[in-house]
């Protein structure tokens, strides 16, 4: 494969591509022999990044349920292998156990990877890296990538018929009970989940051990439970909590079974979202408020890091209920990990950063995306609560729901081969004549934004550049019913003009 077209299986920072033929206009370009390349050019990242001659890396692998995933599996472990590393097979895992996997004291991989493409259909297939330090980013991966377009990997099949197994699920599971236990003061044989019901959906993703390993040793009766059997064609509905059908999916699930609370993941758990008794859906906004609120007491008055799209309603409900500070940064979750960080770092106590897609990251778990340890959270608070006779939804009586049918996304499509270029051009007119019109702008990181806080219309307006599309999406949320048509004429005087840019979505 060109240099040119391993490079197009970047994505941010991982990899990504077609493993499979099965949907039309879409050709693999995610090979075996590609897979084979890039397992040896992590195998140098991590001798170079920690000194080390390849014989002495020790390299954890694993995969989700995609019909992809033990064929490129095999291959990365051919490739580590042929440059001598040892690998060690995790089978089927999650995205946040494989980090995991190199902080165990049984394991301390030199690194890891991951087999996966989160949520996206059953063709594609991707490749996530780990060390000590996190996953990797946008410049380790285009190194990757380099290394992996000039190295000639040679009669390296078979070579990972050697490599060793480890039960990593058993010892992450292991890990989760463990910190259910420690938070409520008792030991596993005490069940501190008896009594809760708590209904899982894993859309037949990786994360079926939730309900069979972590929750049901504790006590808790996953009655109801569904889709848990690993299965990469996703036949019930995608593993994606951003999704419509699946939502809709543990809602009927949570509701059916009178559970106390219902949990959905992604594909390979790195993302969660949760159903509280009556059917409501927590998600986007309201998983982030209801995590903070869980971490209110613990944290007073710290910081809550979130990417560009949360709504004024969060932040009223984390600053003027909650007391804490809100942080408004960028949409990508490696943006808002790395805030994350770099806030704690600084002094300030930041304990969550999550995007609205569900990623969130703990400072007290490694600041590591893992949607397992974020439902680890919830279930705590559940116990703790209802002991006291209450339940998850008293965390969030004070958040402002959003009003139906006045929020949206609006896609203006940039017809300019430049696009980027143009697309700051836009924002930088968007901006000066907010400006002039005396319009309110907060602090922000990413694109415009504009909050109307009183008059004839209210709410917020977000215009941002996508960082890889010929698109400005346009967030728009009212506070009232009306508002978002009255927004949408604002918006549309500010973006008027520009003859390059799309603006029927609006109209």
């Amino acid at each position: 494969m060109a240099k040119k077209e391993i490079f197009k299986l970047q994505n941010g920072s991982d990899i990504r591509g077609v493993a499979v033929e099965g949907v039309e206009g879409e050709h693999v370009n995610l090979t075996e022999e590609v897979a084979r390349k890039i397992g040896a050019a992590f195998a140098f990242w991590l001798s170079i990044k920690h000194k080390v001659p390849t014989s002495k890396i020790v390299v954890g692998v694993g995969r989700d349920s995609r019909i992809t995933g033990e064929k490129l599996l095999d291959a990365v472990s051919e490739g580590l292998s042929y440059e001598g590393a040892k690998v060690v097979d995790c089978g089927m895992a999650t995205t946040p156990a494989m980090f995991m996997s190199c902080v165990f004291e049984e394991t301390k991989f030199t690194g890891s990877v991951m087999v996966t493409a989160s949520h996206l259909p059953f063709n594609r297939n991707g490749i996530k890296f780990f060390d000590i330090n996190g996953g990797l980013d946008h410049a380790d991966i285009a190194i990757i990538l380099e290394m992996a377009a000039s190295i000639v990997v040679e009669n390296a099949e078979g070579t990972h018929a050697g490599r060793s197994k480890f039960d990593l699920i058993g010892r992450y599971s292991r890990h989760l009970r463990s910190a259910i236990c420690s938070s409520l003061g008792v030991s596993e044989s005490e069940k501190p989940l008896s009594g809760l019901k708590i209904v899982v959906d894993s859309g037949n993703g990786a994360s079926g051990f939730f309900a069979t390993d972590v929750l049901e040793p504790l006590g808790a009766d996953t009655t109801g439970s569904q889709f848990l059997e690993p299965d990469g064609m996703f036949p019930n509905h995608i593993p994606n909590p951003e999704n419509g059908e699946a939502m809709e999916a543990i809602q009927n699930a949570t509701v059916r079974n009178k559970a106390d609370l219902g949990l959905i993941f992604d594909t390979d758990v790195d993302r969660m979202s949760a159903v509280l008794p009556d059917g409501s859906e927590i998600n986007r906004d309201s998983i982030i408020a209801l995590i903070s609120a869980v971490l209110a007491k613990k944290y007073p008055g710290s910081t809550i890091v979130t990417d560009s799209v949360t709504s004024d309603r969060l932040t009223y409900f984390l600053e003027d209920v909650l007391h804490l500070k809100h942080f408004r940064f960028k949409r990508g979750y490696k943006n808002v990990i790395e805030k994350q960080i770099e806030l704690n770092e600084s002094g300030v106590v930041c304990p969550l950063a999550m995007e609205t897609s569900g990623h969130g990251a703990l400072s007290e778990n490694y600041s590591l995306d893992d949607g397992a340890f974020l439902a680890v959270k919830i279930i705590i608070a559940l116990a703790e609560s209802k002991k006291d006779g209450a339940g998850l939804g008293e965390f969030l009586e004070a958040f402002p729901k959003a009003v139906p049918g006045e929020e949206g996304e609006f896609r203006l499509k940039i017809r300019e081969e430049d696009f980027e270029d143009y697309g700051k051009k836009v924002l930088e007119e968007f901006k000066k004549r907010a400006v002039s019109k005396g319009y309110n702008l907060p602090e922000n990181f990413e694109g415009v934004r504009l909050s109307f806080k009183g008059g004839d219309a209210r709410g917020w307006i977000l215009l941002r550049l996508s960082l890889h599309d010929p698109v400005m999406p346009m967030n728009i949320e009212g506070e009232r019913k009306g508002d978002l048509a009255k927004l949408k004429k604002i918006a549309l005087e500010l973006v008027s003009g520009f003859d390059k840019l799309d603006l029927q979505s609006l109209q």
